[in-house]
């Protein structure tokens, strides 16, 4: 089709005597088209065609909808519509979404790759929102490992990132995996690692004991150098943007119920984009190489507080007031952390006459033998 300043040239170099053959061969316009637009006299104008439908079109409200939500993850939106019904590609999908997403930004490091059974990454991913814990609702976190070789990964939320947690959630993840590894590298989190300067790293000493205890030797990486604990790095970011842009229950229970068909469907299931496997097939390879989980029995995690009774007869744990029986009114209640109570009487009356046993022997041993008398003697 012409353009409009074509058109006005053509006509006047008609107007100017040429002919329409000479004009054809001045301008590379066929001279049956010269003469379409000669005779009619009109400027050309486009015609608008029609859009052809698109498979997508259908689920387009859902997809804006789901965007509206946060989610952007193409693969997460693919499986959604799937199960509705889509047939297409996920390039339509993937050309729909895009302008919806932000560019991110890349930087270049050096990848290190561990043999078989080596080494694993821990980290925690903080503060992933609110959700019900016994009727109420509090922050939770999730507990993440990988292992260096397969890719192999575990996760566990919780409620909090104390040191009895992070031991529990380790002999969970060494289960999850039945084998545990040689190494594990850890960021400078408070709990695991006091100090770390260039000259001197100092673990937790309990946390120390704990690692010791299963055979694993701790490994604190640079700070300020997430590259150095970069699978599990990935792991969180895998996480809260495939995981968390799912319709997720509103409970903990829910949420650990959840996040374990994710590892066993999805995240273990998926090839790695630098082993080119499903980490489930190299956790295959990898787990001869790990040490043997369930030789010896778990770390013991739980530990004894002291609580006095007071004299409104009630006992304080974590800010709240718990009433104990009346007779007890001299008593220190330890109280685990597993919820169990244990019951020490303070000195009463009996450990009065224990002292007066003691005090009668201690007697008799320093009393002369000339001067000691044998019951049975002064009976008969």
């Amino acid at each position: 089709m012409l353009s409009e300043g074509e058109f006005f040239m053509i006509r006047d170099l008609h107007q100017k005597g040429w002919s329409k053959t000479a004009i054809a061969k001045e301008t590379g316009f066929d001279r049956k088209t010269i003469s379409k637009y000669l005779k009619s006299g009109k400027i050309p104008k486009s015609s608008l065609r029609k859009k052809r439908g698109s498979k997508l079109d259908p689920f387009k409200p859902y997809l804006l909808q789901r965007i509206q939500e946060g989610t952007t993850n193409c693969v997460v939106l693919l499986e959604e519509i799937e199960a509705m019904g889509y047939e297409g590609k996920s390039t339509i999908l993937q050309d729909f979404i895009k302008p919806f997403r932000a560019e991110p930004k890349r930087q270049a490091t050096v990848r290190f790759e561990t043999p078989p059974g080596r080494q694993a990454q821990v980290d925690w991913a903080e503060e992933l929102g609110e959700y019900e814990v016994d009727s109420q609702k509090k922050m939770i976190h999730a507990f993440i490992m990988t292992l260096g070789y397969s890719r192999m990964k575990y996760i566990e939320f919780t409620t909090d990132m104390k040191m009895e947690t992070l031991m529990r959630c380790h002999m969970n993840a060494f289960s999850y995996f039945n084998g545990i590894p040689a190494q594990i590298l850890y960021d400078n989190m408070k709990s695991v690692v006091i100090k770390h300067s260039p000259v001197e790293i100092r673990f937790n000493r309990k946390f120390e004991d704990f690692l010791a205890y299963y055979g694993v030797v701790p490994k604190a990486c640079k700070p300020y150098r997430a590259q150095t604990k970069g699978k599990v790095e990935r792991l969180v970011q895998y996480l809260k943007g495939n995981f968390f842009q799912r319709r997720l229950g509103f409970t903990l229970e829910d949420l650990n119920y959840q996040v374990r068909l994710w590892l066993d469907n999805t995240a273990n299931k998926k090839p790695n984009g630098t082993t080119k496997e499903p980490p489930v097939l190299r956790w295959q390879k990898e787990q001869p190489f790990l040490q043997a989980w369930g030789a010896k029995p778990l770390f013991p995690i739980s530990y004894w507080e002291v609580r006095e009774v007071s004299k409104d007869c009630m006992i304080s744990y974590k800010g709240n007031k718990y009433s104990v029986p009346h007779r007890l009114d001299f008593l220190e209640q330890k109280k685990s952390r597993t919820q169990r109570i244990n019951s020490v009487w303070r000195p009463t009356i009996l450990s009065l006459l224990l002292l007066f046993q003691v005090w009668k022997r201690a007697l008799w041993l320093f009393t002369p033998p000339s001067k000691k008398v044998i019951q049975n003697e002064t009976t008969s």
